[in-house]
């Protein structure tokens, strides 16, 4: 076999109270697909970073082309060959895609800008990989899946030959999605190598040569895709079979819990990005949202919790809301997942218990007269890590401790516990692999039949038709369709978010 363009060999990676990474090996050939997987909290994560050159190991050594390197930045991991695809895209939506490709790496003629070479390079790039970019659209105007393809460019720009992909797949719908892996076989054929990062087992057999597990810090196995299944895969990473989201013995109720009417949000510039849009979800209800991001998805929410100006008429229960503040609502029976964990849902330098009475602290057990009630904060948030399953080593650790799945299910652990009669969960399991994605699934299953009525946003298009009892699709601020989850596959829904169905 000819030498790895890149090799981690025996990696280890300590934090406190915490060992991420534990004698892990990880060897992928040019022109390579190498698909890593493994639970939250396997150290995936930390190894993309120490090969990218955010962190540094505690031992073992990298290799690129069979030299050992030792990485100081991420600029130097650039200068080696090796660039990273973030799950959350990293692009200003006020520049064009020229700009943005060019930024931090402008080439330059007599002290100024050289538009003329990047523009052809960019296109060369673009032509030689089957991305399709257009140099001089706006970034604002483009859809997720030309995103991106723009955050591919960037760092084939910079000379990159190891192309690190992070959940690639965890916004795109199925179209999107096919044009990602035609990307990615143009790469592959030009020799560039891919490590591809995904909780999606069925896409990474799809898409790679080579699956690597990693489970609790450590790697299992390496195998050849082909012949694997995802039930191998996921008994590898969690000891079990793929679970699956499908409920359908119904639990909705006639008690309208949340009624939406003529509800309408306009953007700074007079735009209607909500337009008039009206629905109802009972108790016992999963009302699931299906679209592009971008066509509204975020306004509608946020106008629910009171954090953008609306007009029109939110009632939750018996009782008009639509004036009430965002706290108010929350007290009133919201509870809240939101889509951006780290913007939205912690404080990441915080602890785990004083993150638990975030956005709750007027309430028990956080509180206990005029004061937070720290004894009772820590007692719960240990009920939520031991129910949620949330890997970590206390309750005092800092949320930045833990990996982004065990975030996660610390926030809907949150959000669960207090007493909600409505959730309003924004891809509420993103990030999180298999088992805990299950976990996730059975408490909002279990919290249904209980009464509870839920907006369930979400890209992963199974999730949508397994967990919802009404799915409608938002297309350009509007409700374009109602649809039967029964009768609803991924493909078809896929079609009605792009419009392709109408």
């Amino acid at each position: 076999m000819s030498t790895p363009v890149v090799e981690l060999a025996g990696i280890t990676k300590r934090f406190p109270g915490v060992v991420a990474n534990r004698d892990v090996d990880l060897s992928v050939q040019a022109g390579e697909v190498h698909a890593v997987v493994g639970e939250n909290g396997a150290g995936k994560s930390t190894l993309m970073k120490i090969l990218y050159g955010m962190q540094r190991p505690d031992e073992g050594v990298i290799r690129v082309d069979g030299a050992e390197v030792a990485f100081k930045s991420a600029s130097d991991a650039i200068d080696a060959g090796i660039g990273m695809v973030h799950q959350h895209f990293m692009l200003a939506d006020n520049l064009t895609v020229l700009e943005n490709v060019v930024l931090g790496a402008e080439p330059r003629r007599g002290g100024r800008l050289d538009t003329r070479t990047a523009r052809a390079r960019i296109l060369e790039l673009s032509e030689r990989y089957g991305l399709g970019v257009d140099p001089d659209a706006l970034v604002e105007e483009l859809g997720v899946g030309d995103r991106q393809r723009v955050e591919i460019l960037k760092v084939l720009f910079r000379g990159a030959r190891v192309l690190i992909l992070d959940e690639p797949t965890a916004v795109l719908v199925p179209q999107e999605v096919d044009e990602l892996f035609a990307s990615l076989a143009g790469l592959r054929a030009e020799g560039v190598a891919v490590v591809f990062i995904s909780h999606k087992l069925d896409e990474v057999l799809r898409v790679a040569d080579a699956v690597t597990v990693l489970r609790a810090g450590t790697t299992v196995t390496t195998v050849p895709a082909q012949g694997t299944t995802p039930r191998a895969l996921a008994e590898l990473m969690v000891g079990s079979e793929l679970p699956t989201p499908e409920t359908r013995e119904s639990t909705v109720t006639d008690v309208v819990q949340l009624d939406v009417q003529h509800l309408s949000v306009r953007s700074p510039e007079g735009r209607p990005v909500v337009d008039d849009v009206s629905f109802r979800i009972r108790r016992g209800e999963v009302l699931g949202i299906a679209g592009v991001e971008g066509n509204g998805q975020v306004e509608l929410v946020e106008a629910l919790l009171g954090l953008r100006a609306s007009t029109g008429t939110v009632r939750l229960g018996d009782q008009d809301v639509s004036g009430w503040s965002t706290r108010a609502r929350r007290e009133g029976g919201i509870g809240y997942v939101p889509e951006d964990r780290h913007r939205q849902g912690l404080l990441l330098s915080a602890s785990l218990w004083e993150n638990r009475v975030l956005g709750h602290q007027g309430r028990r057990p956080a509180r206990r007269g005029p004061w937070i009630d720290r004894r009772a904060a820590r007692a719960d948030t240990a009920r939520i890590v031991e129910e949620y399953g949330v890997k970590t080593p206390g309750v005092s650790v800092p949320a930045f401790a833990l990996s982004g799945g065990n975030q996660q299910k610390l926030v809907v652990g949150r959000e669960m516990s207090g007493a909600p009669t409505l959730l309003v969960a924004s891809h509420p399991t993103r990030g999180v692999d298999v088992g805990a994605q299950a976990q996730l699934w059975d408490h909002l299953r279990t919290a249904r039949a209980q009464g509870l009525a839920v907006l369930l946003v979400s890209a992963d298009l199974e999730e949508l038709i397994g967990l919802s009892d009404t799915l409608v699709v938002m297309l350009r601020g509007r409700f374009v369709a109602t649809l039967d989850p029964a009768g609803t596959t991924p493909e078809s829904l896929g079609s009605a978010m792009t419009g392709a169905a109408a």
